[in-house]
């Protein structure tokens, strides 16, 4: 090998051409019909050595498919705050992912809640010389009101509300999008404790010509310019008139931490985590679609209409991502958990949908060719994840994949694969799936 050539993952292969790294790699073809790949002799033990035993659905596993049990290989790190097995993704601005088995637990310990930044925090976060400021065209009288002043003349409320970046799954998307890789960890659901954004902008009048608000927090600017705002995003008025956006100080009982936008932070759930601005200052209620940085162009916006993969999209044709599609996570067992022939398995995990609730959940060990339902929760209150659970029984020895399907209740299925493409990743909502092997 050349001084100017290098090693390339399994990842970045199948990045490239999937179906060309399933025939390098293992020798698997692809049936022209029914999308699947035909494996045989020693490309079918190579795989299943790489697995740890045989693919006891084979035939039924999808072309230029990246078995789960390969499928994630990253580094974990140590942040302050936060649990040794989180995955930084960026430090500057901060970025870390949970690994589902990580995410259990009914409502999201703070210490495993993933981290989302566009800048820098800021350097004060004195709680008692903190103010927030709402203002803007349709305001009808401009305020200013400290936190104990929210705490003492607006009713409280406690929530377990979801979380999610736009850009979860990003990492699956053929060609891949720039940003952050998530796999499937930016997502959570803590409790959190504040008051209706709603009652305070009714203190300052809203207008009847409101359109938006604009959310603008502390943090700052990567260039160090204090002129410049890294993020300033918003949502329409009958998203910030919802009883479950808040404006939250306490998250699980306790002080919202500095990472996690203290002392104070907007709580927007169901739509994508870049709506809930972290150490909010003031909000704006604009008379027009909030037009702060990162509202415009193509961030947190994807194509209004389906583009073939890698297509370039001018930013007219791009639209405001609003409400996250229906998702769900499969947090036990780990990826890679051993069981016992004749041993019945529980599987569990959480669904979510945006603005609406999860009606069931199924869940496939045979790449999707049946599917068994499960024992699915109500949600805690509105815009929580709900939690599910089933037992499954392995029929033989071998490799398998345990796939979770969350169907919303308007009907919308998560696809099994990978969704329309688009140029910045957003919206990934295909099949959670993990590895598994029957001994």
């Amino acid at each position: 090998m050349s001084a100017r050539q290098r090693e390339r993952g399994l990842h970045e292969l199948y990045r490239e051409d999937s179906e060309l790294a399933d025939l390098q790699i293992w020798g698997r073809r692809p049936d022209p019909l029914t999308r699947r790949g035909f494996l045989k002799g020693s490309g079918m033990a190579a795989m299943a050595a790489a697995l740890g035993g045989e693919i006891v659905f084979a035939p039924y596993m999808p072309a230029g498919l990246l078995p789960a049990a390969l499928a994630q290989s990253q580094e974990s790190l140590r942040i302050s705050g936060k649990h040794p097995g989180l995955t930084v993704l960026s430090d500057r601005p901060l970025s870390v992912e949970t690994p589902a088995h990580l995410l259990d637990d009914e409502v999201t310990p703070v210490d495993r809640l993933f981290v989302r930044n566009n800048g820098d925090p800021p350097t004060s976060t004195d709680p008692s010389d903190w103010r927030l400021r709402i203002d803007g065209e349709a305001t009808e009288r401009p305020i200013e009101i400290s936190l104990a002043e929210l705490k003492r003349d607006f009713p409280i409320r406690d929530l377990a509300l979801q979380l999610e970046c736009a850009g979860n799954g990003r990492s699956e998307y053929d060609p891949p999008a720039s940003g952050n890789q998530w796999t499937t960890g930016a997502v959570g659901c803590p409790r959190w404790t504040g008051v209706r954004l709603s009652d305070v902008l009714r203190r300052a009048g809203v207008l009847e010509n409101a359109v938006y608000i604009g959310y603008y927090g502390a943090d700052r600017h990567l260039s160090g310019d204090p002129e410049l705002v890294p993020i300033s995003r918003g949502v329409p008025m009958s998203k910030a008139l919802e009883d479950e956006t808040l404006l939250a100080w306490a998250i699980n009982g306790g002080d919202l931490p500095a990472l996690h936008g203290a002392p104070l932070r907007l709580v927007c759930p169901g739509w994508p985590g870049s709506a809930s601005g972290k150490w909010v200052h003031r909000i704006a209620v604009r008379d027009r679609i909030h037009d702060g940085p990162k509202m415009t162009g193509q961030s947190y916006r994807v194509p209004c209409n389906p583009v073939a993969p890698g297509e370039s999209v001018d930013d007219a044709d791009m639209c405001i991502v609003e409400a996250l599609p229906v998702k769900s996570l499969i947090t036990y067992p780990r990826s890679g958990a051993v069981h016992e022939l004749g041993s019945v398995a529980e599987v569990r995990g959480h669904a979510w949908a945006g603005d609406s609730s999860v009606e069931m959940l199924d869940v496939s060990i045979d790449f999707g060719q049946t599917w068994k339902r499960c024992d699915l929760q109500p949600p805690a209150n509105r815009l929580s994840w709900q939690r599910w659970r089933a037992h499954v029984e392995f029929p033989s020895r071998g490799y398998y994949e345990v796939w979770a399907r969350a169907t919303d209740k308007a009907g919308r299925t998560q696809p099994m694969l990978v969704p329309g493409w688009n140029p910045r990743g957003y919206l990934n909502n295909a099949c959670h799936r993990i590895a598994t092997r029957v001994v």
